[in-house]
């Protein structure tokens, strides 16, 4: 699986996005960490801090001039004319919801629950660095870069019709520190103080002496919780309870295991603004949970919901060929995405000591037969992933290290990876797709006799008789008939293998607690990498529950390059930093990769309307589609005929 595209393993895709929501799968809208299914990819969020120092303005960004300037009336690739109402529905399977609170480590939020949130600011689907003023008129960010200060808007409100005020937006950052997700604690660890200048002014100081790029836009990305409603109330616990927000849906009906449904608030305080004119165009968004993905699809094909993206390749393969997609009354779309496609593989926990060792790691990694999976599992349809900035062009390590990959990691040449700076970037062996690769089995048994796991009575063992054991932890169907041919080549090698399934609820649990040997999953990346890498792969999240740390790096050169990013003032800079850090994480071998396509596969019943062009980095299906009403009248007296 990939992130930002469509595969299949459990996406945990967070980064910026975590602070208000985590994309699932493809629909930019919000769930917890559950499972998909194989052949799936997801999306990706927006990352960056700049514009104008020292000057109140509407936006800002990364990097370069904002696209939109102050007086825009709405994103070029909305329709401000779309007609509002009827129901978008989509449907998934293996997976289900135990809480609405998706803020809290505790419990499986249901997916979309982000629709009823409505953060400082937002980006849109066109540009990958900018950030355009939602609940926030206005962002100051100071000269030294140290601080920001947000002004709300007069007219912003929560659904109860009470204010949203700068004490709201404090008591909110506050209590996400002290009783939220511990990866708040982490992303927000620049943050030195945040205090409400007046009723509606905000300001948010930082450490000069830490990175400054990505903290306004950090912030600025923060959904804003009413302080007075959470009085008597325990933030810290998962809940079914519809949490009180600001934001443009609200719960209609929540049904653990089945379905929720959200309804579009005619009393949404921001439907005139920029941001959002032409955008939420559906009177209900309702999502269907399915016991497993088969069950969901035949729920598809029977109209149970109305929009599909196919993570299988196999159906997208052989089964779209039912009587409405002959008929037409089904459409069949692939997409193309200009996203890095993310990082998607099996992850090793080093936090085992049996994986200590580098060459283990790549011995049990290289007998994955990528091509013969391809060939014969997914119908050719994907390219391996080697990169964990795959698809994100000159993000990803490519060939030899450049002159100024190397100025930067030369000063840490003792703690790099052996061959980093003297050899490409790491890739993984290529075979004839036999499903029995000779050649790569032999190379793999030489490292792990290297790495003191010798034969012994036909198994793996080392000096102290320990046997060389590895269990993949799996979610929901689909991946036992991917790790089923890999684990008979580590057969092969004499590395015993075994499958652990266990439900979304079980696998959220033993995942946030490093409970495993190697799992599966999957992280949308950003074309602005930034913050949220501390998340992922420094040592201060290597120890924290729930974080997307789930092999545990700790490494001195991984840290000080996460640093370089967060620091990197142009793009050439930062895209050299990204680069290095993929070459060291590479030769790491802190995951097996999977695969990746530059598309998603859609199919959905002939009822929508959508504006003409995609945006460039968002699939834009659920914020800018809408229903035609003389498409879906058609089609209701065609089925009724």
């Amino acid at each position: 699986m990939t992130a930002g595209r469509s595969t299949g393993a459990p996406d945990r895709g967070r980064g910026r996005s975590m602070l208000t929501r985590r994309s699932f799968g493809g629909l930019g809208i919000a769930a917890g960490a559950v499972a998909l299914s194989p052949g799936l990819i997801l999306p990706l969020r927006f990352a960056g801090a700049g514009a104008p120092r020292g000057v109140a303005s509407h936006g800002i960004s990364a990097f370069g001039e904002l696209k939109y300037g102050p007086d825009f009336s709405h994103f070029d690739y909305v329709n401000p004319e779309a007609p509002v109402g009827g129901t978008f529905s989509t449907g998934f399977g293996g997976v289900t919801f135990d809480s609405l609170h998706p803020f809290v480590l505790k419990g499986n939020a249901a997916i979309g629950v982000s629709l009823t949130f409505d953060t400082l600011m937002t980006g849109g689907g066109d540009e990958p660095d900018a950030m355009y003023g939602l609940l926030a008129e206005t962002a100051e960010i100071a000269e030294d870069g140290a601080s920001v200060t947000f002004r709300l808007r007069e007219e912003a409100r929560f659904a109860d019709g009470s204010p949203v005020t700068a004490e709201d937006v404090v008591w909110t950052f506050n209590t996400l520190l002290e009783k939220g997700h511990p990866s708040y604690a982490l992303q927000f660890g620049n943050v030195t103080s945040v205090e409400a200048l007046d009723e509606l002014s905000v300001r948010f100081a930082f450490d000069p002496e830490r990175p400054l790029r990505d903290m306004p836009m950090t912030v600025a990305a923060l959904s804003i919780l009413p302080k007075a409603w959470w009085e008597g109330r325990d933030f810290s616990d998962s809940t079914l309870d519809p949490l009180l927000a600001s934001g443009p849906y609200e719960v209609a009906l929540a049904e653990p295991g089945r379905r929720i449904v959200y309804r579009r608030r005619d009393d949404y305080w921001g439907w005139d603004l920029p941001v959002n004119r032409g955008r939420y165009n559906f009177g209900e968004i309702r999502i269907e949970y399915f016991r497993d993905r088969s069950a969901g699809f035949e729920g598809f094909k029977g109209g149970a919901y109305t929009f599909n993206e196919e993570f299988w390749s196999k159906l997208w393969a052989t089964a779209y060929n039912f009587p409405a997609i002959e008929r037409g009354d089904v459409v069949k779309e692939t997409l193309p995405d200009n996203r890095p496609a993310g990082t998607q593989g099996y992850w090793f926990n080093l936090r085992r000591e049996k994986f200590a060792d580098a060459r283990t790691r790549e011995a049990i990694a290289s007998v994955f037969d990528f091509e013969w999976s391809n060939r014969t599992l997914f119908f050719d349809l994907y390219t391996r992933t080697d990169s964990f900035f795959e698809g994100g062009g000159v993000l990803e390590a490519a060939d030899a290290p450049s002159p100024a990959e190397i100025a930067l990691l030369e000063p840490k040449a003792s703690d790099l990876p052996p061959g980093v700076l003297e050899s490409k970037a790491y890739v993984p062996p290529v075979t004839d797709g036999s499903g029995r690769p000779r050649r790569t089995l032999r190379a793999a048994a030489k490292l792990l006799d290297e790495a003191g796991w010798t034969i012994q009575d036909g198994v793996r063992r080392n000096a102290d008789g320990e046997t060389l054991t590895v269990e993949f932890l799996l979610v929901g169907e689909g991946f036992e008939r991917i790790t089923t041919p890999y684990l008979k080549n580590l057969e092969r090698i004499g590395v015993q293998g075994s499958v652990r399934t266990v439900d979304p609820a079980s696998y959220k649990q033993r995942t946030d607690d490093f409970d495993f040997d190697l799992t599966v999953s999957r992280f949308a990346m950003s074309l602005t990498p930034g913050v949220e890498l501390r998340d992922m792969f420094h040592s201060e999240s290597a120890q924290s529950p729930g974080s997307d740390n789930l092999a545990g790096v700790s490494s001195p050169v991984v840290d000080s390059l996460i640093e370089v990013i967060e620091r990197a003032q142009s793009r050439e800079e930062l895209n050299t930093a990204v680069s290095a850090l993929d070459r060291v994480l590479r030769a790491m071998h802190i995951w097996v990769p999977q695969w990746s396509k530059a598309a998603h596969h859609i199919a959905y019943w002939d009822v929508y309307g959508k504006p003409q062009g995609k945006p460039a980095y968002s699939r834009g299906v659920i914020d800018t589609w809408w229903i035609d009403p003389e498409k879906q009248a058609r089609l209701e007296d065609q089925v009724g005929n």
